[in-house]
This record gives structure tokens, C-alpha cells and sequence, in this order.
């Protein structure tokens, strides 16, 4: 643990030189005088199993800027507990000091002050540096991809997600298993795993004609001595969530009976130690932990969680590894008889000046990158205030989108989905195009413009509401609250489906959102097959470009109860 008195130490140090180096420099002295590579990597091995998770990295090749939610609700069984807890709360329940780089890291306190002092984190050159120094000292170690990994940047969407495809190859996962990659599409998808030199696993996934597995289940590893079985678990909301166009023939699902099926089928053959590889969520996860007998560890992701602690339900310990490449987790396990006896764990974070890129991979990159570096480059305009994404109910990121969607398609009301992924900037910084890619790039971007009923859009905001705050996990089958522009709105999350939304009201106008009224509304991102519109990407640009400035007011939009 870097101390308060060692931060401000290098932060004083740093502001000295701030006149003559400039921003960036200054973040990576005051990274590098406040910690250290061997700091970072320091662990005390334990055991003879030694399991590597990196998860929801969304496309993410370099370093980046990425805010912690500043609200992240539990409801039911789970409220109060890890990961819903934020900010100041989430420092204190795990004993974090405010300023220091792990507070930084994994809460949004003081983040852009913070930012300014540690710098960006993540970046696939710095992960690898980061997995051959465990692989150095432990060579038979696990290296396990929790999905989210083919989506979410300019090159990817480019490249058909070839660029993270090779990158990833060359960090030589063991395993993995998925969610936004069949947003590819079925075919990409196949000419892909077709050509992996390791296993895409998915025991939920069913080919629906045939009502049989379509995908390995899972795969046996001999490492330490020990029979290892990773059983891998996709997103299992697929054809809510995203397009089920895009994947024809294809079923999910948490399938909590084919689960408890595939632990006994490797427990009887062999297995002692069984690892869930999952892309469900963590709260999805905890409920089946609670559920399931015999599975020893969950590598949980698609929430994007990031927690220093296991969480463990019976004897089930749930990891959270985060996203966008911002950490790495070692798990070390002493596993004797079939039964896990001790273990070590620690959530690396990824501080991109500190982490010395690995040469090979950080060549790669920047060969899969060239071909582009003219567009993602481009600056359309700059920010005066913080972007991000991350929150239950809004993100300045979504808030410019929505602002976009109003002025550009002449719309009352935007809507932008709650996705999770896209990382951060900080006031001052130029909006580049790789920027507004990294919270837009997706197959199936068209904005649409349609007319839609007060009751209608009261009808779309309870649905998604449900997704997250039903009291049962297993009902929550979608990401963060819908964000709303030009209309405000009261939400109970303790209110059953069909009574948690209350007050809509038209921003502009200060008027009751009237049932039986007709509104003309724009959003993007539409589950729907040939939806009609301008990429996101192009409406976002047009406002920016003429904008210039961006600067998102506060939003007091939504009122949040019963929390």
C-alpha cells in the first residue's frame, strides 16, 4: 500500500516540473516516484495453481482514462454489499487511504485530480508485460479471457476485430468465453474460433434446432499437479441485450440445472479444482455460487466490477478483474486432495507509466494501429468537462450523445443505452475520433428517429429498470438505466415492475410527460434488424465539430428513491 505521506511527497515533486513538462509528463513522474514496477508485480506465491483473469476489455489496445461508477445500486439481498458500494464507502469497507493510486484505480474520488498525478492505466503491451513476469515465476500458469475482448474501438470495428484477435493471440490465453463478440456476427465469429489455438467456451450456449451444446463446455488442464477443469459461462441474455439477428440459431441462458450438470460431469472426471469462466455478471454469479455445489472459483465478468478482495458465498470465491485493461488478477491456490486449502490474490492495477510495455507487443499494436493513425487522430473538438460512461443512471459521455440525438435528428427526447464500456477524458483534453469511437463502436449504430407515446416511452424506461433493479439476478438482463435526454424522470428502485417510474416531465418545456401525446424521439444502438438512420458516430461528430467546446451541465435529470 503506497501511503498518503508518499503521494503527496510525488505530487509536490511532480507539480515542480508541471511549468516545463507539460501534462502528460508530469502524470508519469509523479506515477513513477510514487510507485514502482516491482511494487505493482510484488506477491507472495502460495500454493501450485496459478490463475491469471483479464475480462471486458473491449478492444482497449492502449492506455486510457476510465472513471469508476459514482453510483452502482444494489437492490434486495445485495444492497449495501460488494459491488455496490462507491466512492468514499468503497474505500473505507476495504481499507483504502483517499488519494493514494489504489483509491485512484478503483473509485471515482477525486478522479481527475488523481488522473493528473498517476495517468492513464491499462494497455494490452503493459498486461502482457505484466502476465510473463507471472508466468516467469510460475510457467504453468492459467491465462483466462472473460469476453468483451472483439468490440469496442475504431480499429476493432475497422479490422472485423482482427486486431484484437492478433493482439490477443500473442498473450496466449488458455481460454475464453464472451458476450459482445457474436455482435460480429455468427459467421465472423466462426471463421474466428475456427482459427484459435485455444478453446472459446460456452456451456449455456445451445444450438436451438438441435437443443444441443454448441460450444466446448469446458476444457481439462494438468498445471501444479492438479486436474483443473474451466468451464466457460457466455453472457447469458444474448438475444435480449443485442441482436438475436446477428447469431440465428443460437440459444442462452443462465441454465443453472446444465451448470450443476457439467460440474458433476468434471468432477467425476477428475477434476479438483473446478473455475467458472464467466461473462453473467457478479450478482448473477453470487446467486448461482449460492446455488451450485463444487464449483472452487468464479472469474466473474460483464459488469465490470473491479474489487482488491474475493467476495466468497459458501465456499465459492467470486473474483472481479474490472475492464478496459485497467488490471490484471493473480490468484494463487494451494489445492491438495480436491479441495482449495489456501490461496493468495491480488488485483493488479495496470499504471501504463509505471508498467514498462512489452517490447514485442507494443510493436504489434502499433502495426495493427498504423494503417489507421491518420483517423484516429483527428480532432473534432475539445472538452471542458470530465467524459465518462460508467454509472447506473447517467454518464457525461451519454449526455453529449444525447444532446447530439436532440439538435442533430430535431428530436424532443434521446435515448442512449446504458452500455458499460467506453473509457474517459478529462476536461481540457481534445475529442479525438479514436475518443468518440471508443464510446460508440459498435455493428448495429444507426440513431433512429421515430414518434413514440408518453406511455410508450413510460412502458421502455420501467422494462429497462427491471433489467437492473429486479430484487432475483437472474431477471437482470441488461447493463446501466437507459440514459434519457430532454426528459426527466422519478425512479423507487425498491418499487416492483410497472411502479418505479414516476414525475416524467419534458425538460424544455417543464411539462408532465402526457400518455396519450406523441413525441418525437432519437437513440441508437436499436436490437432491431434494419433500423433505419445515420451511424451514432457521424451525428456525434457533426454536433461536436460544430460545437467546438463541450461543455455537459450537471445532470439533475433523474431522482433516485428508495435506494
Amino acid at each position: 500500500m503506497i501511503s498518503r505521506r508518499d503521494f503527496l511527497q510525488a505530487t509536490v515533486a511532480a507539480s515542480a516540473l508541471l511549468g516545463a513538462s507539460g501534462f502528460g509528463n508530469w502524470a508519469r513522474l509523479a506515477a513513477q516516484q510514487a510507485l514502482t514496477q516491482d511494487q505493482l508485480l510484488q506477491f507472495a506465491p502460495t500454493g501450485n495453481v496459478t490463475l491469471i483473469h483479464i475480462t471486458d476489455i473491449h478492444a482497449q489496445l492502449k492506455p486510457v482514462w476510465f472513471r469508476e461508477p459514482e453510483i452502482n445500486l444494489g437492490v434486495g439481498a445485495v444492497n449495501g454489499l460488494p459491488p455496490h458500494v462507491t466512492g468514499a464507502d468503497f474505500l473505507k469497507l476495504f481499507n483504502l487511504t483517499p488519494g493514494t493510486p489504489e483509491a485512484y484505480a478503483l473509485s471515482h474520488t477525486d478522479f481527475e485530480a488523481l488522473a493528473q498525478a498517476y495517468g492513464r492505466m491499462g494497455g494490452l503491451d503493459r498486461v502482457a508485460t505484466v502476465i510473463n513476469s507471472i508466468r516467469a515465476e510460475r510457467p504453468e500458469a492459467l491465462l483466462l479471457d472473460g469476453g468483451d475482448t472483439w468490440q469496442g474501438s475504431y480499429t476493432c470495428l475497422k479490422t472485423n476485430a482482427q486486431d484484437m484477435v492478433n493482439v490477443m493471440n500473442a498473450l496466449k490465453p488458455d481460454a475464453m468465453t464472451s458476450h459482445w463478440e457474436f455482435t460480429l456476427g455468427i459467421d465472423r465469429v466462426t471463421e474466428i474460433v475456427e482459427g484459435l489455438a485455444f478453446p472459446f467456451l460456452g456451456a449455456n450456449i445451445y444450438d436451438a434446432e438441435w437443443n444441443e451444446p454448441a460450444y466446448e463446455p469446458y476444457k481439462m488442464f494438468e498445471r501444479g499437479g492438479v486436474q483443473i477443469a474451466v468451464i466457460g459461462q457466455a453472457f447469458p441474455y444474448m438475444p435480449i441485450a443485442n441482436p438475436g439477428w446477428m447469431f440465428p440459431g443460437l440459444s442462452f441462458g443462465v441454465r443453472e440445472e446444465r451448470m450443476a450438470e457439467v460440474v458433476a460431469e468434471v468432477r467425476d472426471a477428475g477434476a479438483e479444482l473446478v473455475v467458472l469462466l464467466s461473462h453473467n455478471g457478479f450478482d448473477v454469479d453470487r446467486k448461482l455460487a449460492s446455488q451450485i455445489e463444487g464449483i472452487d472459483v468464479i472469474l466473474t465478468g460483464h459488469t465490470h466490477d473491479a474489487l482488491p478482495e474475493p467476495v466468497m458465498v459458501g465456499k465459492t470465491m467470486l473474483i472481479a478483474s474490472g475492464s478496459n485493461g485497467k488490471f490484471v488478477t493473480r490468484l494463487d491456490l494451494d489445492v491438495q486432495g480436491g479441495a482449495v486449502k489456501g490461496f493468495s490474490h491480488k488485483l493488479i492495477p495496470i499504471f501504463s507509466d509505471v508498467i514498462a510495455p512489452d517490447p514485442e507487443v507494443a510493436a504489434l499494436i502499433d502495426a495493427e494501429r498504423a494503417p489507421y493513425e491518420a483517423e484516429l487522430t483527428e480532432i473534432l473538438g475539445t472538452t471542458d468537462s470530465t467524459l465518462y460512461r460508467r454509472g447506473n443512471f447517467n454518464g457525461t459521455w451519454d449526455d453529449l450523445i444525447c444532446n447530439a440525438l436532440i439538435e442533430e435528428r430535431e428530436a424532443d427526447i434521446a435515448l442512449s443505452p446504458g452500455f458499460r464500456w467506453g473509457p474517459s477524458l478529462l476536461p481540457g483534453q481534445p475529442i479525438t475520433r479514436e475518443d468518440l469511437f471508443n464510446a460508440t463502436a459498435m455493428t448495429y449504430p444507426n440513431a433512429y428517429r421515430s414518434e413514440m407515446t408518453g406511455e410508450f416511452l413510460h412502458v421502455i424506461l420501467e422494462d429497462v429498470a427491471d433489467n437492473l433493479f429486479n430484487p432475483d439476478p437472474y431477471y437482470q438482463q441488461g447493463g446501466d438505466m437507459v440514459r434519457v435526454g430532454g426528459m426527466g424522470y422519478r425512479i423507487d428502485v425498491s418499487k416492483p415492475q410497472g411502479s418505479r417510474i414516476t414525475d416524467m416531465t419534458v425538460l424544455r418545456t417543464g411539462e408532465a410527460v402526457d400518455p396519450a401525446k406523441t413525441y418525437v424521439v432519437s437513440g441508437w444502438a436499436s436490437v432491431n434488424e434494419a433500423t433505419e438512420g445515420p451511424p451514432i458516430w457521424d451525428v456525434v461528430e457533426a454536433y461536436i465539430k460544430r460545437k467546438g467546446t463541450i461543455q455537459i451541465d450537471p445532470n439533475q435529470s433523474v431522482q433516485v428513491t428508495g435506494a
